[in-house]
């Protein structure tokens, strides 16, 4: 079985600063062609904007992206998966917090993001099949929080 490390090798670390107004981080995640980024404040991860994020707490709340620093409306209760985790894990976590994307770390240090389409690609059918059924899960889950 795969380590989440291996999962998520040669993927670039995107993050965005704190500070760093909504609409910049939300071009960021577009231009990218992700669903969610790391928030890094002097090297430390100290949240995760989400697409979830964007909807829920900037969109259908009325604020201004222009003037909304991400840290406002990011998601601060964190779960991480470890990089020597395996996938059963990882999809464990993503099922326990209804969400999509877990930042991974290495002593502490992040490293990356996984997302549950970087597990839908992991070629264990038993994983493929569970990640599918987490995917669906999470997809139509009303009360999900990235």
């Amino acid at each position: 079985m795969k380590a989440i490390a291996e999962i998520i090798e040669g993927h670039p670390l995107i993050h965005a600063n704190p500070s760093d107004n909504v609409r910049a981080v939300a071009r960021v995640m577009a231009e990218r062609n992700v669903g969610a980024i790391a928030v890094l404040d002097s090297g430390r991860l100290v949240g995760v904007f989400s697409e979830r994020d964007l909807m829920a707490r900037v969109v259908a709340t009325g604020l201004d992206p222009d003037h909304t620093p991400v840290s406002k409306v990011m998601t601060k209760e964190l779960i991480v998966a470890d990089a020597g985790d395996g996938v059963d894990a990882a999809l464990q976590k993503m099922y326990d917090r209804k969400c999509r994307h877990l930042p991974v770390v290495r002593s502490g240090k992040l490293i990356g993001m996984l997302s549950i389409r970087d597990l839908l690609q992991v070629d264990d059918e038993n994983n493929r099949q569970r990640a599918s059924f987490l995917n669906e899960l999470v997809t139509y889950s009303p009360d999900y929080e990235s």
